[in-house]
């Protein structure tokens, strides 16, 4: 099992992240918000289905998923997209397919989460550290 599974990360810092939201059209008030909070990560597992909880002052969100398994997802940001994850050593690649596709890799160490999410030529990474 990896281990990074039920460890928790705390966003720590952010770059580019108010330009990755205005690419997918995310609104200004959304952006102002999604700017301000300082998430939770939390990756656990039962069995091969993995879950992905990101808690926040403002929202609470979880995804369930089998690795390499296309499934249904609403973004945090209210985007329906079809998503593909799958599993490389301690890195979780996230692939989002929608009206603009996005690449979400999320590399995990024992202290730190990095989350690299991509969408056409913009690039935002935010840095999470074991809590």
């Amino acid at each position: 099992m990896a281990s990074f599974i039920g460890k928790k990360y705390k966003l720590e810092k952010s770059e580019n992240f108010d330009e990755y939201m205005k690419e997918l059209g995310v609104g200004m008030v959304l952006r102002k918000m999604g700017n301000s909070v300082s998430p939770t990560v939390e990756v656990t597992q039962d069995g091969d289905t993995y879950t992905l909880t990101t808690t926040s002052t403002f929202k609470t969100s979880a995804i369930s998923f089998k690795l390499g398994e296309e499934f249904d997802e609403e973004t945090l940001d209210g985007r329906k997209v079809k998503s593909v994850i799958t599993l490389d050593g301690n890195k979780l690649t996230q692939e989002q397919k929608g009206d603009k596709p996005s690449t979400i890799v999320r590399e995990f160490t024992d202290s730190e989460l990095i989350t690299t999410l991509t969408i056409g030529a913009i690039k935002s990474v935010r840095v999470y550290k074991a809590a």
